[in-house]
């Protein structure tokens, strides 16, 4: 990784500093080298539940991890391409002061209508074409809306009239996941017609849309059109672990660090999470085998 990047990663993950960390054009690469780290301590604990994987799918930049995992992307490639979006979303964030707001709303919030007002709002401020918009969907009642600041601070303040319930900032610097990302979108699209990208070896699903992804021409089109597309997560949720009543769910283990994704499925689908653990890249071999 660190040839690819031109810097030391693995210091940067263990030692910080936490806000270069935190910054989109480390992240992301460092979600990506990490997630594929933790398939690796997997396979080498499990080897057998790497084999016998049947699917897989990664959200916002996991979804390149999962790729490379199902053998249609190469690693140093696929790292490169994360490396270009990085920096190019990073970019796209410094040019319009905006955000992401993660809401947990009651049955009766109308998201749509929430930012129709917010951007109403924007306008009135003298904002022209004013971004407000769900950029993810994570699980019932629970989305991330993302857009100008001061339309996600409109939100916050009117949450009770929205019928939110929560309404948290989230510690990023853009609208990733919106049309604010639009400028990211040509140096991706340089960048992957410039990779071999091959059929992946088991079912991959697409944030764009939640499906499987077909073929290397789907991959190309569609990884692009991410980076202004919301993540469909708990749409994927549901293709991933849609089965005939009585059948039995399969093991889901979340790769990488964090287990939010855990924590969303668990949201999502109680029975499926039953079958969930979390691998952490780093967590000492005693705690993982408990």
């Amino acid at each position: 990784a660190e040839k690819v990047l031109g810097y030391d990663l693995l210091s940067l993950c263990l030692e910080g500093p936490r806000d270069a960390l935190d910054r989109t054009q480390h992240c992301q690469p460092a979600v990506f080298v990490a997630s594929l780290a933790a398939v690796e301590k997997l396979n080498h604990l499990q080897p057998e539940v790497v084999e016998r994987c049947v699917a897989a799918a990664g959200y916002s930049v996991g979804e390149f991890a999962a790729l490379v995992f199902a053998g249609a992307l190469g690693f140093a490639e696929a790292l490169y391409a994360v490396k270009v979006r990085a920096e190019a979303m990073q970019k796209a964030s410094e040019a319009v002061p905006s955000g992401m707001l993660s809401v947990v709303g009651r049955r009766e919030a109308n998201y749509k209508f929430a930012c129709l007002e917010a951007r109403k709002h924007c306008e009135s401020l003298g904002i022209e074409n004013p971004v407000c918009t769900v950029s993810n969907y994570l699980f019932p009642d629970s989305r991330v809306i993302a857009g100008h600041l001061q339309a996600l601070e409109f939100l916050q303040e009117n949450a009770r009239k929205y019928y939110f319930k929560r309404t948290k900032m989230l510690p990023v610097s853009g609208a990733f996941h919106t049309r604010l990302m639009e400028p990211a979108v040509e140096p991706l699209a340089e960048v992957l017609k410039s990779i071999e990208i091959q059929k992946p070896l088991l079912c991959v699903y697409s944030n764009v849309d939640g499906k499987k992804y077909m073929h290397s021409k789907h991959i190309q089109k569609l990884l692009v059109k991410q980076v202004v597309s919301p993540v469909l997560w708990e749409q994927t949720m549901h293709s991933v672990y849609e089965r005939k009543q009585g059948t039995e769910f399969p093991y889901t283990y979340e790769v990488g660090p964090g287990n939010q994704l855990g924590a969303i499925l668990k949201q999502c689908n109680l029975k499926a999470w039953k079958q969930y653990k979390h691998v952490d890249a780093l967590e000492d071999e005693e705690a993982a085998d408990t």
